[in-house]
């Protein structure tokens, strides 16, 4: 909010400067208009004034008129001059909001960094640019690079205070430089390295509540024009929310590894409890990956289908394995698994999958008894790829069929047990070589 302000108080105090042109210009026509009549008026009171009144009529009055056509054209240009500042800072505004907008969403951390290099570039028509985060305390570490030999500079650090990039860093404030050799603080051996020659630079703080997380640096606008306050402003409010949407995503990345590493800890437990079935977790989430990119859902969704085809089975954690073949105790495990995620904030998403898994398309499965759609879509993807994994994977109570037996097994049984629309999606992506690399999916 305070670089919004920052803004739109720069614009502001150009457009006041136009304005008190104008005036000026208005009052030197009006006055100059008054001092013609008062010449005419008073010539005679005034004898100096006689030199005036010698001067022919049309003289005058083309001069009167010279002067409120040139205040007039005066005025209408720099009239001009303001609605297209003002325009300018509406567009600006537009394409900021649309920018934050654009890195909020992202939640890639690699690819949020571009977006912010690139359009940092674009704004400010620079010729090269750079963005540092700090890393180990007190060193920025070049993560971006834009312009010529840049990618030499490619994961090198500097020290916090060192050059302009790291002074900016150190008191955390803006620098905007026209002219770096003048500037003491200029350390030149990065030109060195890339026989890029830089002539001016603006380096503006990544920061979120007064904490340096990063630098974003920009070096020569184009046309050797210098970089202005307005300049200056946009990109600090663009760094401010750069900033924000970087802390973002790396707590998502974070979690997503925590994530990630809890569920392997739980699919090596789920693999020790039931030892014949070890790798069909990951077999069956393979399949429901290549179907879900087969029914082309959304990306969300596509990650929930895969975790709840990883933990589909985590209940079993919970029934003793001398239970673990008795029927009761086996129909168990959809409810036993639900309980458990449901609880966990990153798996909440994803406990209904696991407890309609078994259920059946005709309405007979457990342990809710839904029936077609009422069954959770990941749900009934599950099921079909757990029935075809379970009939082609060895197991202590019975021998594996052929992958096409299989397959005749899902189609005899589409329209009862299985949602037949994703049984024929089954049938036409997953081939005998899915099988295979499925059978070593370890």
């Amino acid at each position: 909010m305070a670089n919004t302000d920052t803004l739109k108080n720069s614009v502001i105090n150009e457009i006041k400067k136009k304005i008190r042109l104008i005036i000026l210009i208005a009052s030197f026509v009006v006055v100059t208009l008054f001092g013609i009549i008062f010449v005419d008026l008073y010539e005679k009171v005034f004898p100096f004034l006689d030199f005036f009144s010698e001067l022919p009529i049309a003289v005058i009055i083309t001069f009167t008129l010279i002067l409120s056509f040139l205040g007039l054209y005066l005025s209408v240009t720099i009239s001009r001059r303001m609605i297209r500042i003002m325009q300018e800072y509406s567009l600006r505004l537009d394409r900021l909001l649309n920018i934050t907008k654009d890195l909020s969403k992202e939640m890639h951390g690699d690819i949020l960094l571009e977006k912010i290099m690139d359009y940092a570039l674009s704004i400010t028509h620079s010729d090269a640019g750079s963005l540092l985060l700090v890393e180990n305390g007190n060193d920025l570490v070049f993560k971006i690079l834009r312009g010529e030999h840049a990618s030499q500079l490619q994961g090198t650090s500097i020290k916090t205070g060192e050059g302009l990039t790291g002074w900016a860093a150190e008191k955390c404030l803006p620098i905007r430089i026209d002219d770096v050799s003048k500037d003491d603080r200029f350390s030149p051996e990065y030109d060195a390295v890339t026989g890029y020659e830089i002539r001016s630079i603006m380096c503006i703080p990544l920061q979120v509540k007064g904490n340096v997380i990063g630098v974003l640096v920009l070096l020569n606008k184009k046309g050797g024009y210098p970089y202005r306050q307005r300049d200056e402003a946009i990109i600090t409010y663009l760094a401010d929310q750069a900033a924000i949407s970087i802390l973002k995503t790396k707590f998502g990345e974070d979690q997503k590894n925590y994530e990630i590493h809890v569920t392997e800890i739980l699919l090596e437990a789920i693999d020790s409890q039931i030892s014949n079935k070890k790798g069909h977790s990951k077999r069956v989430a393979r399949y429901c990956n290549i179907m879900g990119k087969a029914l082309n859902i959304a990306e969300d969704a596509q990650r929930r289908l895969y975790f709840a085809s990883l933990l589909h089975d985590i209940g079993f954690l919970k029934i003793h394995h001398s239970d673990i073949y008795n029927k009761e105790e086996l129909r168990r495990h959809p409810v036993v698994g639900y309980e458990m995620i449901k609880p966990v904030n990153f798996y909440a998403d994803i406990a209904p999958y696991l407890l309609h898994h078994h259920e059946r398309y005709d309405g007979y499965g457990y342990p809710s008894q839904l029936k077609g759609e009422e069954i959770p879509l990941a749900a009934r993807i599950i099921s079909i790829a757990e029935a075809f994994d379970a009939m082609t994977s060895a197991t202590s109570y019975k021998i594996p069929i052929s992958f096409e037996d299989a397959l005749v097994e899902l189609k005899n049984n589409a329209g009862t047990q299985f949602d037949p629309d994703i049984v024929k999606i089954f049938v036409e992506n997953i081939t005998p070589k899915h099988a295979r690399q499925s059978a070593v999916w370890h």
